[in-house]
């Protein structure tokens, strides 16, 4: 049976029913309380204040209407289905790097570093017997088996243990050594990844109307969207601190759910540190008309959570790192991947021409190797992404030097 809770009007109960694509569902259980089990943003918060919370990602406040599988919905309970419901963008297909090119994808030169920033981790926690290293988001485990590749030939490979967070099936060419989970575990030492994973967080959507901030509601099929009720609450708080002053027409995204989502993950480690990796913003420079978009092929397209395509916006790292910080009670470190890199040694520095004459084939790969770091480290695009270096009971900081 799929599970789907379906909001049963101004009750503030919940109901699962038997069925998610059938406009008539019979229903088999009713209750009031947490979900267990099911798929953030199928849980629909009603008018009143029972929320259960998402296995995942805690629900955000309520929408105070009604919402049915035929009509328009919030932006998170549309991204929530079209990426990870049922035959959902994510957890179907080929994967992420069948649409779209992540640092991950554009070198391998990019694991290399993030591998050497795992090896600072282990010194600076006195070189545990057992150290983690997790990725959420994995996508179909691409990064994870890089790293595993640098590990077998270091001294991490008898201690080092990787885990892909990620909720499509286990690949089946995965190496053996790397774990397939569908949660971020507790209990972590060492290195927790998330590479451009918070941007496909589902969250809601506000526009600014002539009465104040309103969400804004999306047909799921067309992408067409409307006018929904007042923004209140958690969400409304999160606007008046995180968001830029409002004019006529001003769009936001709603990035408590993304906060929720990295205070999580931080808080299941219990020494090391954790990476985000991912585009964003700061709220001196929020987009006035948002950053919604979709990705699909290679190219960008508009954002219909139909699950044919990636459905993204940009993440509010002041917000998410501030969230984390509350959890792990230890200064962060925000700075662009193009400063990140540079730190971990991919300056891109071109070799120099007297290699040429002395190892031809030497200066052809280092040549390469510094048109590949000049990708990842462009500040117009890969290298324009944020680093944001959350430490957990250990002093990180001297990782990032400039």
């Amino acid at each position: 049976m799929a599970i789907d809770p379906v909001l049963e009007g101004g009750t503030g109960r919940w109901q699962v029913c038997a069925g998610v694509t059938e406009r008539k569902q019979a229903c088999v259980k009713t209750f009031t309380g947490r979900v267990e089990g099911g798929i953030l943003g199928t849980v629909r918060p009603a008018g009143g204040s029972d929320q259960p919370p998402s296995p995942a990602l805690p629900a955000p406040g309520p929408y105070g209407r009604r919402v049915t599988f035929t009509d328009r919905l919030p932006w998170r309970v549309a991204m929530e289905r079209a990426l990870y419901g049922p035959g959902g963008f994510f957890v179907s297909g080929a994967g992420p790097a069948a649409h779209f090119r992540t640092s991950v994808h554009a070198s391998p030169l990019f694991a290399s570093a993030l591998f050497r920033l795992l090896s600072q981790v282990d010194v600076a926690l006195g070189h545990p017997a057992r150290l983690d290293l997790m990725d959420v988001g994995a996508g179909r485990g691409e990064l994870l088996s890089a790293l595993a590749g640098h590990a077998g030939r270091s001294s991490l490979a008898d201690r080092l243990r990787l885990t892909a967070v990620e909720r499509a099936g286990r690949p089946a060419d995965l190496p053996e050594e790397i774990d397939w989970v569908g949660s971020v575990p507790s209990g972590i030492t060492g290195l927790l990844l998330a590479t451009e994973w918070l941007d496909n967080v589902p969250l809601d959507v506000a526009v600014w109307a002539e009465d104040g901030w309103r969400y804004v509601l999306v047909d799921p099929t067309t992408g067409e969207e409307s006018i929904g009720d007042e923004v209140r609450g958690d969400d409304a708080d999160w606007l008046t601190t995180w968001w830029s002053a409002p004019a006529a027409g001003t769009r936001a995204e709603i990035g408590r759910t993304r906060d929720q989502a990295w205070a999580d993950a931080v808080g299941r480690i219990d020494r090391g540190g954790a990476l985000a990796v991912d585009y964003g913003h700061l709220r001196g420079d929020r987009p006035v008309d948002g950053s919604l978009t979709g990705y699909r092929g290679g190219r960008q397209v508009g954002p219909v959570p139909d699950g044919s395509c990636d459905v993204t916006a940009h993440v509010a790292m002041d917000s998410v790192a501030s969230a984390g910080e509350r959890v792990a009670r230890c200064a962060y470190t925000l700075i662009s991947q193009r400063e990140g890199l540079r730190a971990l040694g991919a300056d891109g520095g071109r070799p120099p021409l007297s290699l040429a004459a002395s190892d031809p084939a030497g200066y052809v790969r280092a040549l390469a190797a510094a048109s590949a770091v000049a990708e990842l480290t462009d500040p117009a695009g890969l290298g324009g992404h944020w680093w944001l270096l959350q430490p957990v009971g250990v002093a990180l900081g001297p990782l990032m030097a400039r």
